[in-house]
């Protein structure tokens, strides 16, 4: 028995890749692709929605989808955490049953390497963010840049905002969880994000580059798997995929592998 996906933003680079995996895996099959001017209401002929817009629509189409019951796996950009926690407000508020994975990059290197700089969070005071994209990308920090600020922010709870006092100098960075965030969106580029700590005596850089689209298609069809039987709001790859011995067990009917 095969799973039924409506693609919103299935016109787009990422609309087509998710596209064409669904329509060579056996679980899944694609029932409608929504553009900029389909109706919403298109949407619900299928069991599961994937969200792949831009920031300005993505709210109104996940909101309008668990509205009426239906699972969302998001990889949009811009779904900070205020927004996050809203939709959370929203899913508990209504009780429809439906529930949201964001994935703010399919890549199994970027998580592992924001992961990483999370882990390394706690040791540096001195930390910035630089992450590019093609020139086409419509938004700026990236999804991928914004959580990875989010997570060293969490990891510095207790320790305190990195070092970064030039807010009102907009060259230094747009701040996020205190983090400084550059960005480029230059041709010839896909993804690059390098995440640079100082300390006394010595620089720590931590680089992840997308060379190819094909890198995200392991997260993707690992997202989808997950989505059927996911609850609540899920954010991250991270969270469906072991990233070490001390983590818990995949929730049920979700591989530990990327096979």
């Amino acid at each position: 028995m095969t799973t039924s996906v409506a693609i919103v933003g299935a016109s787009g680079r990422m609309g087509q890749l998710i596209a064409r995996l669904i329509a060579e895996s056996p679980d899944f099959e694609l029932l409608a692709s929504l553009d900029s001017r389909s109706p919403l209401e298109n949407m619900l002929v299928a069991d599961l929605v994937v969200d792949v817009t831009v920031p300005a629509v993505s709210q109104g189409i996940v909101e309008f989808a668990v509205g009426h019951g239906k699972n969302v796996l998001v990889g949009t950009s811009g779904w900070s955490a205020t927004r996050i926690a809203s939709l959370k407000t929203r899913l508990t508020a209504e009780a429809t049953g439906a529930a949201v994975i964001i994935i703010p990059n399919f890549s199994i290197g970027s998580v592992l390497a924001t992961s990483f700089a999370a882990m390394a969070a706690r040791f540096y005071d001195s930390i910035e963010i630089i992450e590019a994209h093609h020139a086409t990308k419509v938004d700026s920090p990236s999804g991928t840049a914004v959580r990875t600020a989010e997570l060293i922010g969490n990891a510095r709870a207790v320790k305190g905002p990195v070092i970064a006092p030039h807010a009102d100098q907009r060259a230094r960075g747009q701040q996020v969880s205190s983090v400084p965030i550059h960005s480029l969106r230059m041709q010839g580029i896909v993804a690059k994000q390098d995440v640079i700590f100082g300390g006394t005596g010595e620089t720590l850089t931590l680089s992840h580059e997308t060379l190819d689209p094909s890198a995200y298609e392991a997260g993707i069809k690992l997202a989808l798997h997950a989505l059927g039987s996911a609850t609540g709001v899920v954010v991250g790859l991270d969270r469906l995929i072991q990233l070490g011995p001390a983590d818990p067990e995949p929730p049920s009917g979700i591989p530990s592998d990327l096979e």
